[in-house]
């Protein structure tokens, strides 16, 4: 492989070091000391955040048999950057806007919350970008997250609880439209491919994920926190139980398929994301997880056999059924309920629905337009896109000492 590939001494170390002292001086700028009042976010509710967020993502991706080291090595460099950048990013907004700064833990919080959208961008590129494109598209996407959640909050006058729940559909759009860009990999190649350990690790962190998720869905939420709390629950019980049901009967041997249930028991904590706080009967939130599992499998058939092919999409970890069909289900279900909720006592049940609906199709929009150019821009020859035949290893970019001369 020709050296502008193999070695990244003189590209990735200086940028992470630019960055990182940019990120220095901002901070200097926009956060001069600690707040000396008690935060509105626990500690505990944040390590539950923080551990879904690192542990759960880093070990969700690691289903690639020669990616492993590059999917939790990356991931991690991506989030401790991005936390920053995105802190940065609604810190300046504060100060533009003139409002007040000060609950640092939960500025920590909410910027880990904002890299779910970069985690689950990172599953459709995943093995096909290398690290100077990741870093710069961390930082492009969170930018862009907070713009899209700006205007909802202020201009469609969405609560800020619910805009940061857009996370799964932004994330799973703007990573889609990155991966356009992005040459596809042969179909025969055998990298493309999980082991029993990757897939075991996998699973390991789809498991930290689903315990963490009540926390994830209830951290912002001002009222109704214990129902956020319960439905996810319910609801990701549920999705668990149906993933395995459907993955025994779609299967030609009847035996259930590792790939089913690591996606499919997430899918009822995206969907009851939007109504959790608000749900009052745990049979909804069953029902919601339900339908999220029968869409998330039904969905990666035919988004393998259709719409993939059609558009010329690589989806390296399947986000577009995993997060993006849950989160439009959970969309479509916030609808559903508002209006069965104020059929009779609102007025403005009109408006209300049109402003729903604008956000969903303004948060989609944002991110299939900024991801696209996201994807131009990286694929251009300064970011040194990786030849085809190279994708999905780590002997690019880490050390095996095992492999080493004289060993």
């Amino acid at each position: 492989m020709p050296p502008t590939y193999r070695n990244f001494r003189s590209h990735v170390p200086w940028l992470i070091l630019c960055l990182e002292a940019g990120f220095i001086a901002l901070f200097y700028l926009l956060f001069s000391d600690y707040d000396a009042f008690r935060s509105s976010i626990s500690y505990p509710v944040f390590q539950d955040v923080n551990h879904m967020v690192i542990f759960g993502f880093g070990f969700f991706l690691t289903f690639l048999k020669r990616y492993g080291f590059s999917s939790t090595g990356f991931n991690f460099l991506i989030i401790v950057l991005g936390v920053q950048c995105s802190m940065l990013t609604e810190g300046f907004v504060d100060f533009l806007l003139q409002r007040e700064q000060g609950d640092v833990l939960k500025s920590i919080t909410s910027a880990a919350v904002s890299m779910t959208a970069v985690l689950i961008s990172t599953g459709a590129v995943l093995g096909k970008a290398n690290p100077l494109q990741l870093i710069l598209m961390a930082v492009v996407e969170v930018i862009f997250f907070h713009m899209s959640r700006w205007i909802n909050t202020t201009f469609l006058q969405v609560p800020a609880n619910v805009s940061m729940m857009h996370v799964h559909l932004f994330g799973a759009y703007f990573g889609l439209a990155v991966s356009s860009c992005f040459s596809e990999p042969s179909p025969r190649s055998e990298k493309n491919a999980s082991t029993l350990k990757s897939d075991l690790l996998s699973m390991l962190g789809t498991l930290f994920l689903w315990v963490f998720w009540p926390s994830f869905n209830s951290v912002f939420t001002v009222g109704g926190k214990r129902r956020a709390i319960y439905n996810t629950y319910f609801a990701n019980a549920a999705s668990a139980v149906t993933a395995f049901v459907l993955s025994a009967l779609t299967t030609e041997n009847g035996k259930f398929r590792m790939t089913h249930i690591r996606s499919a028991v997430l899918g009822g904590g995206i969907a009851v994301g939007y109504t959790a706080h608000s749900i009052e009967h745990p049979w909804i939130a069953m029902i919601l997880g339900l339908l999220s599992s029968v869409i998330i499998i039904l969905g990666s058939y035919c988004s393998q056999r259709c719409l993939n092919p059609a558009l010329k999409i690589h989806d390296t970890s399947g986000i577009h059924f995993s997060f993006g069909l849950p989160a439009m289900l959970g969309a479509l279900a916030q609808v559903v309920l508002l209006v069965i909720k104020n059929w009779t006592t609102s007025p403005r049940l009109g408006y209300l629905v049109m402003i729903h609906v604008a956000a969903f199709c303004q948060t989609i929009s944002a991110a299939l337009i900024t991801g696209f150019a996201a994807g131009l821009v990286l694929n251009l020859k300064p970011f040194k896109t990786i030849p085809v035949s190279k994708y999905f290893e780590d002997q690019l970019y880490w050390e095996f000492p095992h492999l080493a001369v004289g060993f």
